[in-house]
């Protein structure tokens, strides 16, 4: 359960899959014995599989998490977007009454479902095929699995596990000012636009655009 209110909640479930797709990493979170398991892994998305769609990626071998995941308890994907600190002197109420405090702005979804491992090794090819053409596919000279020796690549293809997220819910949420005036948040806008770190000037436009519908 992730505690969104009425006024932060995203529920376009095509802008939500939208991003989801646009991203390169999830938090990967599971229960074990021990309580929760925690991985980030390079993912892509299919919309087309099941109502939500499914997340694929893989692990190390290593890695425990595959094994010692409950897989009877739903497993949970995180996609963290830009985040901003924001100061009270952003608020031009901060002038008229002085009632402010600082906050901090973000956005995430969460993908919940079932988790599904696999090990075939001509379906963990195919996938790290898949994921490879994905990222590769901005550079002028895109590096392909192929490239590498056969004989390489079934040693790498032995030393990880693959893992799909059957997705059965998502849930967005965008904490961009909205429960304050129209004033505040383009004060906020104001402040955070010339910033130097990026994310923050994310957080700006995405409140600039919120403004404007």
């Amino acid at each position: 359960m992730i505690y969104i209110p009425p006024a932060f909640r995203e529920s376009d479930l095509p802008a939500l899959q939208a991003q989801i797709a646009a991203s390169g990493l999830t938090t990967l979170i599971t229960v074990g014995a021990q309580g929760p398991i925690v991985s980030n892994l390079p993912i892509v998305f299919d919309a087309s599989a099941g109502p939500y769609g499914t997340i694929a990626g893989h692990l190390a071998r290593a890695n425990p998490q595959w094994h010692e995941s409950d897989l009877s308890k739903p497993a949970l994907a995180l996609f963290m977007g830009a985040d901003a600190y924001v100061s009270p002197s952003y608020y031009p109420s901060k002038q008229e009454h002085g009632k402010v405090v600082p906050t901090w702005n973000y956005s995430m979804i969460a993908a919940r479902g079932r988790l599904e491992i696999f090990e075939d090794a001509e379906t963990l090819r195919a996938q790290v095929e898949t994921l490879t053409k994905r990222f590769e596919a901005a550079f002028e000279k895109p590096w392909a699995v192929s490239d590498a020796p056969e004989d390489f690549i079934a040693r790498q293809i032995k030393g990880i596990v693959g893992v799909r997220l059957h997705i059965e819910s998502i849930e967005g949420k965008a904490k961009l000012n909205q429960n304050r005036s129209a004033a505040d948040q383009e004060g906020v806008v104001t402040g955070l636009a010339p910033s130097p770190r990026a994310s923050d000037r994310e957080v700006a436009e995405a409140m600039q655009n919120r403004l404007k519908r």
